[in-house]
């Protein structure tokens, strides 16, 4: 298969409401929305999930979309690809720059599932049906208010809860939503808020069992992580620690955490995703699908990934009418009795909304690749 085409369309989507974590608040999503077309007319799609302020990893949107014009893509100019594999060694000459390789990468396992006459989630080996999903919880004003949110959620369907905490707004929100929904699949998420300094807080934390906590401490913090995980018995779970499968090597290795949040942009696309699953699920350690408040395309890839026999926690990918007004594709994403469908239509199985796609574009590129 041969590229000839690129577009990358600029999008800016306002959020229904605000999102905060221990990073900072979110309005606005900034995202891109890269479509490839071979030389047989094959379109597809993927989703640069960087954000506008390098708080998470050091890309933003800025700067991965520079990566991808300048250097992912004319790597692939003239190449034949024999199959969606060959994008992760390819661009292995470049260090970092996950999201921008992962925004390629994800698109062309798109086309070749398409140009298999096959679903997505078949295509990487998942299968069709429906899969649990959570939801993911910003930081509130109030422990009042965070309870109330929860219930909201909770009566739609969610069947696990994610909480964002950092030092001040943690062990009494935990208390407040634990009393309230005392069976509730319930954990939370520190964004490498806390330091050792910490222990105590942490260690509060224990008796309202929960199902993890994740990134505590700082993103390269693996000796940290192991060494806080035999204080506490609520599982350590790794998020910005692990960009390769060789980061999650080093977590088993030094126990540094029981859980690895998986997130496709985050690890460079859906080759590294599957490999890191199946080294999860074959040393017993949990492994389930992140989200990064991704549009419908981004969501629809985590769908496909998360339809493989390795996901057996509830992954982070809400209904499309979680985060924005309206999403970009034609297909609504709903949860029922939490739980999302798998598509069923060949590759990611949802159609953009180019009317919608356009409304929110600031900037529209296309490159050639003759």
């Amino acid at each position: 298969m041969l590229i000839k085409k690129a577009e990358i369309f600029h999008l800016q989507m306002p959020l229904l409401a605000p999102f905060k974590t221990s990073y900072g608040e979110m309005s606005i999503k900034h995202l891109c929305i890269v479509k490839l077309v071979s030389e047989d007319g094959i379109e597809g799609y993927g989703e640069l999930d960087a954000f506008e302020v390098p708080w998470y990893t050091e890309e933003t949107t800025e700067t991965a979309s520079l990566i991808i014009k300048s250097h992912l893509l004319p790597q692939l100019k003239g190449v034949d690809l024999q199959n969606p594999n060959q994008v992760n060694t390819l661009f292995k000459v470049f260090r970092g720059n996950e999201m921008a390789k992962a925004a390629v990468e994800t698109a062309i396992w798109d086309m070749f599932a398409k140009a298999s006459n096959q679903p997505l989630a078949t295509f990487l080996g998942g299968s069709i049906g429906d899969i649990d999903v959570g939801v993911s919880i910003g930081i509130q004003e109030s422990p009042e208010i965070l309870v109330n949110v929860v219930r909201k959620y909770v009566s739609e369907g969610y069947s696990r809860v994610k909480l964002k905490i950092k030092p001040g707004s943690d062990v009494e929100s935990v208390k407040q939503v634990r009393a309230t929904f005392p069976n509730l699949s319930l954990m939370v998420d520190a964004n490498s808020a806390y330091t050792r300094a910490d222990i105590e807080t942490l260690k509060k934390l224990d008796k309202y069992d929960l199902a993890m906590i994740e990134q505590p401490f700082g993103t390269t913090d693996f000796v940290d992580h192991a060494w806080l995980q035999k204080q506490i018995a609520t599982p350590v779970c790794l998020d910005e620690n692990i960009r390769s499968l060789e980061d999650v090597k080093q977590a088993f290795t030094l126990q540094s955490a029981k859980a690895i949040n998986l997130k496709i942009a985050r690890v460079g696309g859906l080759a590294e995703a599957i490999k890191i699953a199946e080294f999860c699920f074959e040393n017993n350690m949990l492994v389930w699908c992140g989200g990064m408040y991704e549009a419908g395309i981004g969501r629809a890839h985590n769908i496909a990934l998360a339809s493989r026999a390795e996901f057996t926690f509830p992954g982070d990918i809400s209904a499309s009418n979680r985060y924005f007004h309206q999403d970009i594709i034609q297909d609504e994403i709903t949860i029922n009795n939490g739980k999302i469908a798998t598509p069923t239509n060949i590759g990611i199985g949802v159609t953009v909304d180019q009317p919608v796609l356009e409304s929110y574009c600031t900037k529209r590129e296309v490159i050639v690749l003759d």
